[in-house]
């Protein structure tokens, strides 16, 4: 499922902020594992979790998702194997559209859009159950912008976006 291999990446190289953040690297997980990466400041956490979703580039290794080799692959080449919640809920999610708008577009992930806007009938109806599920109430906020929603609010839908297309790693 995940596999990878000595990986490396250096910030700064040759400089007196020489910063050797991932050193040999190597995981492998299989479909269904769940694991948490700890570590404090500076460890590499957020690194390597850039590195497999291919924002940050890798000095060298190996990452493979489903035995394909994605280490050199743009980040929007990947975006269809994975799901991410961002630490900032404002990161993952448009502010000034309503959370209707923002679960469209998640579900319409990878797809064809063409240049009409609309809400297929039965889509809302589709979010409704999935925010019920959350029982936070926010089946009853469809039409509200999602920049009006607290913190918490919006990173429970920033986990609902990021499952919908139902990704190999999240």
């Amino acid at each position: 499922m995940l596999q990878i291999t000595n990986l490396h990446k250096t910030f700064n190289p040759g400089t007196p902020n020489e910063n050797h953040v991932l050193k040999g690297v190597s995981l492998t997980l299989k479909e269904g594992d769940y694991v948490t990466v700890i570590g404090g400041n500076g460890a590499g956490k957020s690194t390597l979790l850039n590195s497999i979703a291919g924002t940050i580039g890798v000095d060298s290794g190996e990452i493979r998702i489903d035995s394909v080799d994605v280490t050199r692959l743009p980040e929007h080449k990947r975006a269809g194997l994975l799901g991410r919640v961002f630490q900032d809920p404002m990161q993952g999610t448009a502010a000034k559209m309503s959370v209707s708008e923002n679960l469209a577009l998640a579900a319409r992930r990878g797809k064809h859009r063409g240049l009409r806007w609309g809400l297929p009938k039965g889509e809302n109806q589709e979010f409704t159950k999935a925010l019920e599920m959350l029982g936070l109430g926010l089946e009853r906020r469809l039409d509200d912008k999602i920049g009006l929603l607290s913190g918490g609010q919006r990173q429970a839908i920033t986990l609902i976006m990021a499952t919908m297309q139902k990704p190999k790693l999240l």
